[in-house]
């Protein structure tokens, strides 16, 4: 094996990922965004690192940890870095919020974890599907995998099976994929005996679970007990679980319009049943189709994944207004 100060010796992305304490995607994200790293190829076309590279990814690691910017940090020396770690305080470059730029690198990590998860389910390989889902959740967290990788990924296999690239099996593999890795995304932390409740379900007729499913799943992320009902129930089921359980909101999911009155009707009965001291959420891909009675209920609307957690803290502190 070659000593520390030969430049010369050449790692394997997997091995260096081992090294360093990097992913290897995350390795290659910041090689490509930011050229943190510079590998060579071997004839067959695999990288191929150095130990000073190595060296580098993992100064690089414990500095975005402490809140520096991949981006505004990648180019620094070896010498510049170990300053950097060293004098936190130091003018060499300025300490950031950690959240905000380890969040800007999960999008772009989420972004190729896409790529390589759609690959896998247009080749209907579902082992590697699943594979690459478990690796994400462990890198991405379970938040910024639901919001940044499954549901533009599950958005872009929608439109692909509508214009024939894809067929409904493929969606449907993958969501039962999804269905069995709920008990790592969950919150497997007890809540408090004081935790707000919640009740999340679809309405009759509204027979697609996953965006319920996904929507109790980041409830419980936000410290509500939930319990989850599954899907297409009727009005008065999901207000005899509120009785039950005493909750504090009912949260509804949408994932197909249709030109019937049943879920208008279910709405209007189930705010009926429910009353005004608990709130009534409504989201999902098809929720703007049905805008008109939404407004009539008075329901709290889900925008986006950022708005809904904003609902959830207000609800949690405050209750219903």
């Amino acid at each position: 094996m070659a000593s520390f100060n030969d430049d010369s010796a050449q790692y394997l992305i997997s091995t260096v990922s081992k090294r360093s304490g990097v992913k290897s995607d995350l390795v290659r994200a910041w090689e490509r965004r930011y050229q943190a790293v510079t590998p060579t190829r071997t004839a067959g076309g695999h990288r191929v690192y150095t130990d000073q590279d190595i060296a580098r990814l993992k100064l690089l690691n414990q500095a975005t940890s402490n809140g520096h910017s991949i981006s505004q940090i990648a180019r620094f020396s070896l010498d510049d870095l170990k300053n950097l770690l060293k004098n936190e305080t130091g003018t060499t470059v300025q300490a950031l919020p950690a959240l905000t730029y380890a969040a800007h690198d999960r999008i772009y990590l989420a972004e190729d974890y896409i790529e390589k998860c759609y690959a896998t389910v247009l080749a209907f390989d579902a082992r590697s599907l699943e594979s690459h889902f478990e690796n994400a959740i462990v890198e991405l967290g379970s938040e910024a995998f639901i919001e940044h990788l499954l549901t533009p990924l599950l958005t872009r296999i929608g439109d692909r099976w509508k214009t024939g690239e894809l067929r409904p099996v493929h969606e449907h593999m993958t969501s039962a994929i999804i269905r069995s890795l709920t008990y790592i995304l969950r919150n497997n932390n007890p809540c408090a005996a004081d935790s707000p409740r919640m009740i999340v379900s679809t309405p009759i007729g509204q027979l697609h679970e996953l965006g319920a499913l996904l929507a109790a799943i980041m409830a419980e992320l936000k410290g509500w007990q939930v319990t989850y009902l599954g899907a297409n129930l009727p009005a008065e089921e999901i207000a005899a679980a509120v009785k039950y359980t005493n909750a504090r909101a009912v949260t509804i999911s949408l994932s197909f319009s249709t030109d019937d009155h049943v879920v208008p009707k279910e709405l209007r009965r189930l705010k009926k049943l429910i009353g005004n001291n608990v709130a009534l959420i409504v989201g999902g891909r098809a929720a703007a189709h049905f805008k008109s009675v939404l407004d009539e209920v008075e329901v709290l609307n889900i925008q986006s994944y950022e708005h809904f957690r904003r609902l959830l803290d207000k609800l949690g502190t405050n209750g219903v207004e």
